[in-house]
């Protein structure tokens, strides 16, 4: 293993200290619990908005804390889910008055763990919603998850949910509108190599020069098949393809329900992609992948939304939800409409994603 450490142990600790030193005009850190958290919070009469998860997927969701985007982000070890007490933590920081809104992908961890925070958060007085992202159309079900994986459309929720609080949306308006993001957002990833994770120091898994993994999960868990390497426009098509002809998917998720006080099953049907869509286009590295290669899945990704009769009205390309080192890549359509629109282009000041200030 080389990489750039000290002793494994230290490795998310000693990262956030340097993130919070290099960013220190936008974002603090809080050790015991862990999280980071916007400089100005808490903002008074401003709805919170708070993720996190394992750490490994920088700049998710760290980078993302500040103006536009997240008051908060707690961060596990590396891919392992942050404890309850990190994210009770961080809405006792963070709440303004106006409730918190929890983002959780959905990995099996990450959702008990947020479901607990919630209880704990709402014992104590604060008003907490939350809303899972499950846009993976690579696998139904996988090793960390039941019901598909949450991935690139987070990024998204968590810029657009962020810019609606900035702009004094209710927390049941925003609850709505992140639900409304990953019914309309759809990903799906290819990996050409395993990342190492510190402490165990060896890949997670193995691929040959002559391999790739279809479908490939964000921890390295296994996708769709594997399969010989493709050139870039076949991965492309392979990607792009896929989540086009996604058919409707019919989910049940559990949410908070404010009325009766519990967590209800709700129901859920995702609305196809189709020809006259606006949409939003996001092609991710997993970490490992330079840009010049990811704009050459975006060049072939365009070709395919033009001969559908799709049109891209913004793009975002980059290494934005990644696996460490992992070589690959991952492709988000999400469907937009005058609002997401609106709000998607709204101002945004953190350390990794800014525009409009």
């Amino acid at each position: 293993m080389k990489k750039l450490i000290n002793q494994p142990e230290d490795f998310v600790k000693e990262s956030l200290a340097g993130m919070a030193i290099a960013h220190s005009d936008l974002i603090k850190v809080n050790y015991d619990p862990t999280f980071v958290y916007r400089a100005t919070a808490p903002i008074p009469g401003k709805v919170a908005i708070i993720s996190g998860g394992g750490s490994g997927h920088e700049p998710m969701h760290a980078g993302f804390v500040g103006q536009g985007m997240l008051d908060a982000a707690c961060p596990g070890e590396v891919f392992t889910s942050p404890t309850p007490d990190q994210m009770l933590a961080a809405a006792q920081q963070v709440d303004g008055g106006a409730g918190i809104l929890y983002i959780v992908k959905n990995y099996s961890g990450d959702v008990m763990n947020f479901e607990m925070a919630t209880e704990l958060a709402r014992s104590e007085g604060i008003r907490v919603l939350n809303i899972l992202i499950d846009d993976d159309v690579a696998v139904k079900d996988s090793l960390y998850t039941q019901g598909r994986r949450g991935v690139g459309t987070t990024v998204l929720a968590e810029k657009i949910c962020g810019a609606a609080a900035e702009q004094g949306y209710d927390l049941p308006q925003i609850a709505d509108l992140c639900r409304r993001v990953n019914l309309n957002g759809r990903s799906m990833g290819i990996a050409l190599t395993s990342c190492t994770v510190p402490a165990s120091g060896t890949p997670t898994f193995t691929l040959s020069d002559r391999e790739m993994e279809i479908g490939i999960g964000i921890h390295g868990e296994p996708g769709r098949e594997r399969i010989d390497l493709k050139s870039a426009d076949e991965i492309a098509e392979i990607l792009t393809q896929t989540i086009l002809d996604d058919v409707d998917y019919n989910r049940v998720v559990r949410e908070w329900d404010e009325n009766s006080g519990e967590w209800v099953d709700v129901e859920l049907v995702d609305p196809p992609l189709q020809t006259g869509d606006r949409l939003l286009v996001f092609v991710n590295s997993m970490g490992g992948t330079p840009l010049s290669e990811l704009y050459l899945i975006y060049r072939q990704l365009a070709e395919i939304c033009e001969q559908r009769g799709m049109l891209i009205v913004r793009n975002l390309v980059g290494p934005y939800i990644t696996s460490l080192e992992m070589q690959g890549c991952s492709i988000t359509l999400l469907k937009l409409d005058d609002e997401l629109l609106r709000l998607w282009d709204a101002p945004v000041h953190t350390p990794n994603l800014r525009w409009g200030m």
